[in-house]
């Protein structure tokens, strides 16, 4: 399972002109999901996005995670994230799981941020071409990956 945190003063989500979610000061969470992932993986990245410090404290530092600063979460579906540029310059989505799989997982995913979390979580609309406007703030952002082992 594969995140790209934007750390947003704001962030919207429209498709086929419908406002499917909005938020203020807070995370873009951009999730790409591939065939190996399980409920491990959500209940890590859940953990890891709600922990991430990466929201200034007073003296300046990226010292405070979402939940800290009481900031906001918005959820867009990306299976892009899992695209493979290793051959010419068509990119693979191979390694991106197919509906059957990523559904199921997704909406597990939001259930459990939404449990972890006690403030504002939003969405978009899985599978849905999307319109994505936001302001990056700093700009922060960071990619996690579920799978990627750590040093």
């Amino acid at each position: 399972m594969r995140a790209l945190l934007q750390r947003v003063s704001f962030a919207k989500v429209v498709s086929e002109g419908e406002l499917l979610g909005e938020i203020g000061p807070g995370l873009l969470v951009l999730l790409g999901i591939t065939h190996e992932d399980t409920a491990t993986d959500i209940d890590w990245l859940v953990k890891k996005i709600t922990q991430m410090r990466i929201f200034q404290d007073e003296a300046g530092k990226m010292n405070l995670s979402v939940s800290d600063v009481q900031g906001e979460i918005l959820v867009v579906s990306q299976f892009t994230l899992f695209a493979d540029t290793q051959k010419g310059n068509r990119p693979s989505f191979i390694r991106s799981a197919p509906p059957p799989v990523s559904v199921p997982l997704y909406e597990q995913f939001v259930e459990h941020l939404r449990k972890a979390f006690p403030h504002k979580v939003t969405t978009g609309r899985f599978g849905a071409d999307m319109k994505v406007s936001l302001l990056n703030d700093g700009p922060v952002s960071i990619w996690i990956d579920s799978k990627q082992p750590t040093y």
